[in-house]
């Protein structure tokens, strides 16, 4: 089969491997019918990520049809469409019963970084009884790949653990598709306001149609100042860093009001400041996580229903062979105005 291999910082290829077999009773063999790039995707790129090693296929986002069933698995047959969850939950171990499936303690995020991925056109899904979800019928499966990571990632890592409530102020750090997954979630609690903030006018344009209040262009405008005079010279109530660089982290230091959280979300590479010598007698939260994917069930409800339209999100179409162009595509955002690609198998 074909599949996007990582080769080591800065090194990937579309090659050809062997396709997946059942090793565990529990595992599935899917199809990928679609599937995405992440800006996690991109940290490993970098070299950001010492737990995936060179010779990975990449990925852990997806839709697809089961091909194969392990012996122990009685919920999904071949011919069923189901969507990938980017975290692998066993469903028994201590962690994943306290619904901490991020931390499972034989998965947790695991594809495309412990083991092959969905950049392919087959992937192995360990414990997929427990790991995958059945799409019901009529669901657009295109929308359904942004259930896959982001949506459920804007939503636990920054909408719940930053304890967004109705009439609260909300600021989002970045306006990338993980950011816009926060935006358009947040707006579930009725916030008083929403401040998006990036140095990219194209996608705070985006974010602007998506719902946000106020837009502010850190490369026009002072971002602390700004949200200041928003706020009253108070602070946001949830600061959520939806980026992963000190900068950005350091900037929801500055815009958090006393009692607030900051809810990092952004995946960190090197170490960021933190200055608790402004912020020690502020009673603020910190909160970080990795998705857990709790939401999922939640969230394919309130899709099924029209209230959320994820599609919107995807600016960008290609093939499995075309998956170089799509790499490039997604990591020049500024230019290509790209926010999700979708990449067909």
């Amino acid at each position: 089969m074909k599949a996007l291999v990582y080769h080591g910082p800065g090194k990937r290829s579309l090659d050809e491997r062997p396709m997946p077999t059942i090793v565990d009773a529990g595992d599935v063999i899917v199809r990928i019918t679609r599937t995405t790039i992440c800006g996690t995707d991109l940290h490993i790129l970098k070299g950001d990520v010492p737990s995936c090693e060179p010779g990975r296929i990449l990925g852990h986002e997806g839709v697809g049809i089961v091909h194969e069933t392990g012996p122990a698995v009685a919920t999904f047959k071949p011919g069923d469409p189901v969507l990938i969850s980017c975290i692998t939950s066993c469903g028994q171990c201590e962690y994943c019963r306290r619904g901490m499936y991020s931390h499972c303690t034989t998965g947790g995020w695991i594809l495309g970084c412990r083991i092959d991925g969905t950049q392919a056109e087959y992937v192995r899904i360990p414990h997929a009884q427990t790991s995958l979800y059945p799409i019901p019928a009529g669901m657009d499966a295109e929308a359904l790949v942004m259930l896959s990571d982001i949506l459920p990632t804007g939503f636990e890592c920054g909408v719940l653990n930053g304890k967004v409530e109705p009439g609260c102020t909300v600021a989002i750090v970045g306006a990338g598709p993980i950011g816009l997954a926060a935006l358009l979630s947040a707006q579930f609690y009725s916030p008083a306001q929403i401040i998006m903030i990036d140095r990219d006018a194209n996608r705070l344009d985006v974010a602007q149609r998506f719902g946000a209040t106020h837009c502010i262009d850190s490369n026009v405008d002072d971002p602390v100042l700004s949200v200041m005079k928003l706020t009253d010279n108070v602070g946001v109530d949830c600061v959520i860093e939806a980026v992963g660089v000190p900068e950005t982290f350091e900037l929801c230091e500055a815009l958090v009001a006393p009692g607030g959280t900051i809810a990092n979300v952004g995946v960190h590479g090197v170490t960021a400041s933190l200055h608790l010598e402004r912020l020690w007698d502020r009673n603020i939260t910190i909160t970080t996580r990795l998705v857990d994917t709790v939401s999922t069930p939640r969230l394919l409800k309130i899709v099924r229903s029209g209230k959320l339209d994820p599609k919107q999100m995807i600016t960008h179409r290609f093939k499995l062979a075309q998956i170089e162009s799509a790499y490039d595509t997604f990591s020049r955002a500024a230019d290509t105005h790209a926010l999700k690609v979708l990449i067909e198998a």
